[in-house]
Formats: C-alpha cells, structure tokens, sequence
C-alpha cells in the first residue's frame, strides 16, 4: 500500500466498515516503516481491497483487512490472509491476533479455517455500534505443521479454480 492508493482504500474503509479507519489513521500506518505491513490487492489498477499486519517481536496483529462488496466471496480475503500469514512467518512469528465483530459470522469462518481461535471478548469495542469483538489467536504459525495447513488451503484454492 501506497499514499497513492488511499483514495481507492478509503472508498472501501467507507464501502465495508460501520467505524472506518481515518486517511490520517492510514497515513500514520504507513509512515512507521518498521512493524507494519500494509498490502492492497488490484485488479488493473483499481484496488478492490488491503490488510495490515502489525508485527512485534515473535507476534502479529491483523490490524485491518477488507475487500470491496463487488470483489467478495471471489477467494480475495482467504489470499490476503496467506500473504499476512506468510509475512508473519517470514518475520519469525509464532502467533496472530485479530479482532472481529461478534456478529461477523462469515469473517470467522475465514479465520478459523487459518486455524485461529476466540481466546476472549472485548466489550463493546466497535464504539459506533457498541458491539463486541471477538479476540482471535492462532499460535504456532512457524511450525511445520502449519505450513501444511497453509498448503493445503493453497490446494483448496488452486482446485477451485
């Protein structure tokens, strides 16, 4: 992700999201050059959706990740979690959090197809709506055997084509 792509990312942010980050929130992001990885996915020029991963130490945040409404259901999020997962364990990470709205049934079940878990609840977290979000980890992203998960997705991917 690019200062330039924040017209096309804040269209989105404003498409996808009941709280939307601010362009000043993104900018802020992509100044720090050190523990963050933002990406956006384009088809042609246009982008039709991003992540970002917070990295620290043996640990990573999935701090956002979003695809435009005409883009979804097309397998877009399931890459963007390889990529960020495949960043994570390219920077020695163990573990990935994300936070996700109770309600967000069809986000969770992306998650948990990566291997991630609800481990708690942060009450009323989404401040626009009041809603909670769920704590989600997947630990032991640096092992074998998850590279093999992540395989297998890839496999589950190419298939399906």
């Amino acid at each position: 992700m690019r200062k330039r792509d924040l017209a096309q990312v804040m269209a989105i942010e404003q498409e996808v999201f009941p709280e939307p980050w601010s362009r000043k929130v993104f900018v802020s992001e992509l100044a720090q050059r050190r523990g963050r990885e933002y990406r956006v996915g384009k088809v042609a020029r246009a982008v039709v959706g991003y992540f970002g991963l917070m990295l620290v130490e043996d640990e990573a945040h999935v701090s956002t990740i979003a695809v435009a409404s005409s883009f979804q259901h097309q397998g877009i999020a399931t890459l963007f979690m390889l990529e960020s997962v495949r960043l994570a364990r390219e920077n020695g990470v163990k573990r990935v959090t994300l936070e996700v709205a109770v309600s967000n049934e069809r986000a969770m079940s992306l998650y948990r197809r990566f291997g991630f878990a609800p481990v708690g609840v942060r009450k009323g977290y989404y401040q626009a709506t009041g809603e909670d979000a769920y704590l989600m980890v997947v630990e032991g992203v640096d092992t074998p055997a998850y590279a093999t998960r992540m395989a297998g997705i890839i496999g589950e991917l190419r298939s399906a084509k």
